[in-house]
């Protein structure tokens, strides 16, 4: 067992599940997570939303805790509990008061094993997950981020949502389904991460009384695609109903363990703003961006966000446009091209790197304010990389330069390495 300067103790149990306890006694609260490195990149066609599928289906029983249970006893206890599939990884947490932690630890130790997948609650969740697919597609802003996944990744995992393919949500067997469960939730491909009020040595113990007799499997096989180079930029262009046009532009961009992830981050704040990666934070005004001054302030968008995820392979920098009546992504592209254009030109200023540095801390202090953020993050980094990666995120910031952000830019914002979405509304008055 080892003790981390953070002050986090990591340790793993003989099956092994990775444990990492990070006690504050700021309050009597406690959070647990518990992540398990799939997510919709360990799917293939005809299995697409697996991921999502079992997550839905683990808040639907075990003999121990019967289907309906789980939210009402975690509520009853004054806590609050949720999960999450994202491309790398599934999470489920409970926030607790503290002498009740053990409640949400049994919780997870007993649907790691025991989540019984009754096919009528399958056909139950699978009228769940269609509607909530269909009212997606009701959104342009869905269906364009959708063909632009598609566009981006035609070998790798990351091709489709991770709610999956509406056919494969109709097809998917509670054969399918278990399968995959018992595959991926298993203690070798697990992270438990507890967070709160409590001292190390009974909490450990708890966890191993909980958690130690789950029998010791293989970490499931994964054979990794990468995705072929692109040689030129790809445009989409969709048509359908609204008033609203949309431009989406998204940049292949390194995995999160690439040196030049922190440098892109600062580009990203320079441009439209700080962004957070905790999935629980807020933004901040972004008002103070390049892109933001040229696109809303310039009277073409209504509005202008950008986004960057910290994954395991390489992925997207993704700028999206919500165009003004009468504008159209065609007018937003050019305008993007051109601030895009000044930064690989002109270095950035060192009073605007400062503030950018400034709104990412910011935000990073921001999304780690409460005992369930810090949860978040004592886990989050070991799906993609590893603890460290969080410890010393603020510092890495820190350590980036004008030069940085222009080396990045010129090697990552440029047309050969982009995929251009834009939608175009049928309803309404005619735009231009």
């Amino acid at each position: 067992m080892t003790k981390r300067a953070n002050p986090t103790v990591v340790t793993r149990l003989r099956n092994g599940l990775e444990v990492r306890l990070k006690p504050i006694h700021t309050a009597p609260i406690v959070s647990s997570w518990i992540w398990y490195r799939v997510g919709s990149r360990n799917e293939v066609p005809g299995g697409t939303g697996l991921s999502h599928f079992v997550e839905h289906m683990l808040f639907n029983g075990t003999p121990q805790f019967p289907s309906g249970s789980i939210e009402r006893i975690v509520s009853r206890d004054g806590g609050i509990s949720n999960a999450f599939t994202w491309l790398d990884w599934t999470a489920y947490f409970e926030t607790m008061p503290a002498d009740r932690i053990d409640l949400a630890l049994r919780i997870e130790a007993d649907r790691m094993t025991n989540s019984i997948f009754d096919p009528k609650h399958v056909e139950r969740e699978r009228t769940t997950i269609i509607s909530e697919r269909e009212g997606h597609e009701n959104e342009p802003t869905f269906r364009l981020a959708e063909e632009i996944q598609a566009a981006a990744f035609r070998v790798n995992g990351y091709h489709h949502e991770v709610i999956g393919d509406m056919h494969d949500l109709n097809t998917i067997t509670r054969s399918d389904l278990y399968d995959h469960y018992r595959s991926h939730y298993v203690p070798s491909n697990a992270v438990l991460a507890v967070v709160g009020d409590f001292s190390v040595r009974p909490m450990l113990d708890l966890i191993r009384e909980l958690f130690g007799d789950i029998p010791r499997t293989p970490k499931p096989a994964f054979q990794a695609r990468p995705e072929p180079p692109q040689t030129g930029e790809r445009r989409i262009i969709l048509e359908g109903p609204g008033e609203t046009a949309f431009l989406k532009v998204g940049f292949r961009v390194p995995p999160a363990r690439d040196p030049d992830f922190i440098a892109l981050t600062m580009l990203g704040s320079v441009l439209a703003g700080a962004v957070s990666l905790n999935f629980f934070a807020g933004g901040i005004s972004n008002k103070t961006s390049r892109l933001y001054r040229a696109l809303v302030e310039g009277e073409v968008a209504a509005g202008v966000r950008a986004g960057m995820a910290a994954t395991i392979d390489p992925y997207l920098y993704v700028i999206h446009v919500t165009l003004l009546p009468h504008r159209t992504p065609e007018d937003a592209l050019s305008i993007l091209d051109d601030e895009l254009k000044r930064i690989l030109d002109e270095p950035v200023e060192m009073d605007e790197l400062t503030k950018a540095l400034k709104q990412a801390r910011a935000l990073f202090a921001y999304s780690s304010e409460s005992i369930t953020n810090q949860g978040f993050w004592t886990g989050f980094s070991e799906m993609f990389a590893d603890g460290a990666w969080s410890d010393s995120y603020l510092e890495r910031l820190g350590a980036v330069s004008a030069e940085d952000v222009q080396d990045v830019a010129r090697k990552y914002i440029i047309p050969s390495k982009r995929i251009v979405g834009m939608y175009q509304p049928t309803d309404g008055a005619k735009r231009g």
